[in-house]
């Protein structure tokens, strides 16, 4: 989705959000207005904090220490997209800043890294790295949410915690090709999308997940889709079957 105005510059802030309130820029965003951009005082700056809506605001002051930025309106309200979160398999480092990104643009609301039995890459993982993904991907995609981000888990302890109220789409590779989802039944239902390793699900997971009543086989077709592909792939067909496309 295109801003109003794509030349104005949009970051992510932790602040609160309110007409006329004074937002100091953190060190790294200073930086980048000040040195980078080389903005100066009265120059417009778009901000959002996933709370508050996005706001337009003019810089006050820019200086060696400080930036500051004076909010003057709201220029959006805050939305509300569709619950989905995202169970994946974590995979090697560029990859995994790559999905990451990419479920942000896809309207993720919660990102879970789950170990599995034939996880291979993505064992050791940065978590702040990934926020910083999530947030870079939000400032420039015209997002208004950040998902959160999860400390990785076993999958095995995911699904031992894991809210029963909350249905669980399992892309299934295994699946007939032709295996489909109800639209009118997950409207407005709150959801998971669980994505394994390349190297598939083991026998175990695959009897544990086939058990639960929250849990539905999803098929993404014949072809075999690395880990970072079949998480775009699900994400489009699922947020196109509840609407939000």
């Amino acid at each position: 989705m295109a801003r109003a105005d794509a030349t104005v510059q949009r970051l992510h802030v932790a602040a609160d959000l309110v007409a006329g309130a004074l937002v100091e820029m953190d060190a790294k965003q200073a930086h980048y207005l000040r040195n980078v951009l080389r903005l100066e005082a009265g120059a417009p700056l778009l901000v959002f904090n996933g709370r508050d809506g996005e706001w337009r605001g003019l810089l006050e002051s820019v200086g060696k220490k400080q930036v500051t930025l004076r909010l003057e309106a709201q220029t959006r309200a805050q939305d509300t997209p569709p619950d989905i979160w995202l169970l994946v398999a974590p995979v090697k480092k560029d990859r995994l800043d790559y999905l990451a990104q990419k479920a942000t643009e896809m309207g993720v609301g919660r990102l879970v890294p789950v170990i599995t039995a034939r996880t291979q890459g993505g064992k050791h993982i940065a978590v702040e790295k990934l926020v910083a993904n999530v947030i870079e991907a939000a400032e420039q995609c015209n997002i208004m949410t950040l998902p959160e981000v999860a400390a990785p888990q076993k999958l095995s302890e995911a699904l031992a915690a894991f809210p029963t109220e909350r249905q669980i789409i399992f892309c299934d590779e295994e699946a007939a090709p032709d295996t489909r989802l109800d639209s009118v039944a997950l409207k407005g239902q709150k959801l998971a999308l669980l994505i394994g390793p390349e190297g598939g699900f083991d026998d175990a997971e695959r009897a544990d997940l086939q058990a639960r009543k929250n849990v539905h086989s999803l098929s993404l077709g014949r072809r075999i889709l690395r880990t970072d592909t079949a998480v775009v792939a699900a994400l489009a067909r699922l947020q196109a079957q509840l609407g939000d496309w």
